[in-house]
């Protein structure tokens, strides 16, 4: 008979757990036959040991098994959805989901909020005065099948095994495991009911994963477990040194996201955006279609049209003012030159300190709190310019971000840093 001690102890010792063994440990969990003590024993064991191909695969599907799964079959077009593994700066849901349902898909963006110094998608829209994150299935799938995209809370029936799973790694240290991040996140993917996925792995000071080859396992890792399970998937790395595009925060990368749907969107930010969805377009078999070029819906208004639609039929008001910050304060460039380094980390870790994120996942977010970029690497600065604009609704949460961003930004006379592409490379079924 299978019991919780005897598959910590296999684990722990290096043995591969057996499919019927890991169903049985998810059904006992559930019934609360297994403790989150013995669970976090064997989170801490799989840490150090790993789960193999076959094993990933069978722990994937039965965190999937705990709870509902979405049928997206009414919805009358081709499904494709976009993961992001976080980032400084990194709007590029509230863009790309309109991108591509103005381009014959339909998205379903089931997404999160933010924890630590990088932003939450659910933050930043729900800065839109009206809008709401939390929507029923059903309403799920009518704003869909009359938009093409919904942005919204994964709803507490789609995996719920990944939810207290996550809760343990949180406090156990046992976050940083490759397999356990990519069961956490395909396995809510793939409730969704998407037929593809597009994966942006961030790579740099900024993201999750600050080494490539880290970051190119957890692709790979994310795209097989999708394949095996019917979803077709790709993965961008990109990268996440720099923040992306010049707004870091809530309204404000709200107020960006609109600009670059209105076609004044910056490089970086466009390059990373239209990569992806050129990508999402190809799985969803539209790549060839007239309509299904990505840069020419933005630059003809339809875009920004479903981002209103979006909007309105998730209960905001996409005309609404959005929120600004009581205080602002400037910090400016030490020397002439030219910049070249702007650290994402730093930068994300001073907007949270300015009240843009949250510690915990039940503190509340500033929606007006961030900092502005207003110069980015390879830009020649000049003396006493402002380069980074700070935004708080408390004066006293200047000093905080401050220091965070001591030794954030670097001015040189040698001449502009090489221009780097930001999206890194594409990463395929194996």
């Amino acid at each position: 008979m299978t019991d919780a001690i005897s598959l910590i102890r296999a684990k722990r010792d290096g043995q591969r757990l057996a499919d019927d063994d890991i169903k049985w440990l998810f059904e006992a969990y559930a019934r609360h036959e297994v403790a989150d003590e013995q669970m976090s024993a064997l989170l801490m064991a799989i840490y150090f040991r790993g789960l193999d191909g076959a094993e990933l695969r069978t722990w994937t599907a039965a965190m999937i098994a705990s709870g509902d799964r979405l049928d997206l079959s009414s919805v009358g077009r081709p499904t494709v959805d976009k993961h992001s593994t976080g980032g400084v700066g990194d709007k590029v849901s509230l863009i790309l989901a309109p991108l591509v349902a103005a381009c014959g898909a339909a998205v379903p963006q089931l997404s999160g909020r933010g924890l630590g110094h990088t932003g939450g998608t659910l933050d930043k829209l729900e800065s839109i005065p009206g809008f709401r994150a939390g929507l029923t299935p059903d309403e799920t799938l009518a704003v869909l099948a009359s938009v093409g995209c919904v942005i919204c809370a994964a709803g507490s029936g789609l995996a719920p095994a990944d939810r207290r799973l996550y809760a343990l790694r949180d406090v156990t240290a046992t976050v940083e495991s490759i397999p356990l991040i990519a069961s956490s996140i395909m396995s809510k993917k793939i409730a969704e009911g998407t037929s593809a996925l597009v994966l942006d792995v961030k790579v740099g000071s900024g993201a999750f994963m600050t080494s490539y080859e880290r970051a190119r396992e957890l692709a790979e890792t994310m795209v097989a477990l999708g394949e095996e399970h019917g979803v077709r998937t790709r993965a961008l790395l990109t990268r996440m040194d720099v923040p992306l595009g010049r707004a870091v925060g809530n309204a404000v990368e709200v107020e960006e996201s609109v600009l670059a749907l209105q076609g004044h969107g910056p490089g970086d930010l466009m390059e990373v955006t239209l990569a992806l969805a050129r990508q999402m377009l190809a799985l969803a078999g539209l790549a060839g279609d007239k309509a299904g070029d990505p840069a020419a819906a933005i630059a003809d208004g339809r875009a920004l049209a479903v981002y209103r639609a979006m909007v309105r039929a998730q209960g905001g008001d996409p005309d609404a003012p959005l929120p600004q910050a009581a205080h602002t304060q400037v910090l400016a460039a030490p020397a002439s030159g030219w910049l070249t380094g702007l650290d994402a980390l730093k930068v994300g870790i001073a907007a949270w300190r300015l009240g843009a994120g949250r510690a915990r996942k039940e503190d509340d977010v500033s929606a007006s709190a961030g900092i502005i970029c207003l110069a980015k690497p390879g830009e020649a600065v000049q003396a006493g310019q402002p380069l980074l604009e700070l935004r708080a609704d408390e004066p006293e949460r200047f000093g905080p971000a401050l220091a965070a961003l001591e030794g954030a930004f670097a001015v040189s006379d040698q001449g502009p840093p090489p221009a780097l592409s930001p999206v890194i490379s594409e990463v395929g079924p194996a």
